[in-house]
């Protein structure tokens, strides 16, 4: 029975660094509009929570019957659904053997633990709910119902359709219990959640209004590199379609110039920026001009044209050497004359080597030279004069109302005026029109 619980465990331990890796820049993402910051504590929180949502789906679903069982032959009765409540009672009684001990009804009655186990499948959910999403026991159950729902349906349909039929019963038992559990858990939570500060505090703690933080710059970078990769590759199968290889090669080129030139020039920011709130400004505040963002875009794109070139020139070439090489080697022949078949050019060997070794090097000296610098500011944005700005995140923007056009203009113009509330006499009154 341990090992029924221990194997599930062990396969989301080993799922969950690729899962948190694809999840990484979508959920830094949400967190910046969000909360304009992403902290240390609220990374841990939420990468917590996707650990333990995996970990549970595991427990539900694995292990997974064998390709050459055949599920509806041996579990029949899984393909109707239990829809009778306190079906587990009579489940107790029968593991029992109707005998009366305490051993036989609880220590010893797997039916017994079954039914503590769906209770606590969902318990941490409740916990999540309350110290992370700060809502009240209603959510916590909806929560818990919506959880253990998406549970059931994938074992009733088995596993989507990966099953001809059901290996897991859909039993509403089970449904009752995971819910139940999921408000226990955020009842027990009360004293955890008023120990830890809240989260929103910790995020304007670590909110500079003045500095814009490197994680939201990085990721909105690293979207703008990816829109730029598709739309550039993309171009280029249809540029070499329509006009030939020629071309080809200035496609990424001209994709680069437009997306963080012309696009930046007109709209104030590159896409990427666009999505994480931040907009590109000069020293002054201004919208920076077609040369500081040109300077700026050659900056950035010093090190990708290296590996450009190497990938177009010489990485291709040293490439299909080494798996010439390399399946001679599994034919018989010797590390040596796959070393020797390497060194053949020994100019071209090494550019499709180095050069990518010193682009990664360009860009972790780029990456130290902004935690250094006193504001923050990377080396395109110190030469070009082209820096960000942060606009309000969604949690900032509710929480300062937009005032009326006419009180607006009246408070940037004359914030504290002699006919204001500051120095108003008690009692007064100012006509609107």
């Amino acid at each position: 029975m341990t090992d029924s619980y221990l194997l599930p465990i062990r396969t989301a331990a080993l799922l969950f660094p690729g899962l948190a890796l694809l999840l990484l820049v979508p959920m830094a993402v949400v967190v910046y509009r969000r909360h304009g910051v992403m902290t240390r504590w609220r990374t841990f929180s939420l990468f917590g929570g996707v650990y333990y949502a995996l970990t549970a789906f595991c427990l539900t679903i694995v292990p997974l019957p064998s390709a050459s069982v055949d599920v509806c032959a041996k579990y029949p009765s899984f393909a109707h659904p239990q829809w009778m409540p306190g079906s587990f009672v009579g489940d107790i009684w029968k593991e029992a053997h109707h005998r009366v001990t305490f051993h036989d009804l609880v220590l010893g009655n797997p039916a017994v633990w079954q039914t503590v186990f769906n209770l606590a499948l969902l318990l941490p959910l409740g916990v999540f709910v309350r110290v992370h999403a700060r809502r009240g026991p209603v959510a916590a159950t909806l929560a818990g119902l919506a959880g253990s729902l998406f549970f059931e349906v994938t074992q009733f349909t088995g596993l989507y359709g990966l099953y001809d039929c059901p290996y897991r019963l859909f039993a509403v038992d089970d449904l009752l219990a995971n819910t139940a559990g999921a408000a226990l858990g955020w009842a027990l939570a009360g004293p955890l959640a008023r120990a830890l500060p809240d989260l929103s505090t910790l995020d304007a703690r670590a909110l500079d209004p003045l500095r814009v933080p490197f994680g939201r710059r990085l990721v909105a970078l690293l979207l703008d590199v990816t829109g730029v990769v598709l739309l550039a590759g993309s171009l280029a199968v249809l540029v070499f379609l329509v006009l030939g290889p020629d071309p080809v090669p200035w496609v990424p080129l001209l994709v680069w110039l437009v997306w963080f030139v012309v696009v930046p020039r007109w709209s104030g920011a590159t896409p990427g920026k666009h999505v994480l709130l931040l907009k590109l400004v000069t020293g002054s505040g201004d919208r920076p001009g077609t040369g500081a963002l040109s300077l700026r875009a050659a900056l950035l794109g010093l090190p990708f044209a290296l590996l450009w070139f190497v990938a177009g020139t010489a990485l291709p070439d040293a490439a299909l050497r080494a798996a010439s090489a390399g399946t001679e080697a599994v034919r018989g022949v010797g590390y040596r004359d796959v070393a020797y078949a390497l060194a053949a050019d020994p100019a071209t060997t090494l550019a499709g080597f180095l050069v990518p070794g010193a682009c990664l090097a360009v860009v972790v000296w780029w990456i130290r030279a902004v935690r250094r610098h006193p504001e923050g500011l990377g080396p395109h944005e110190v030469l070009s004069g082209v820096r960000n700005e942060a606009l309000p995140h969604a949690r900032r923007a509710r929480a300062v109302p937009a005032l009326p056009c006419a009180e607006a203009t009246e408070a940037a113009a004359d914030p504290v005026s002699p006919g204001s509330a500051a120095d108003r006499p008690s009692g007064s009154s100012t006509r609107r029109w």
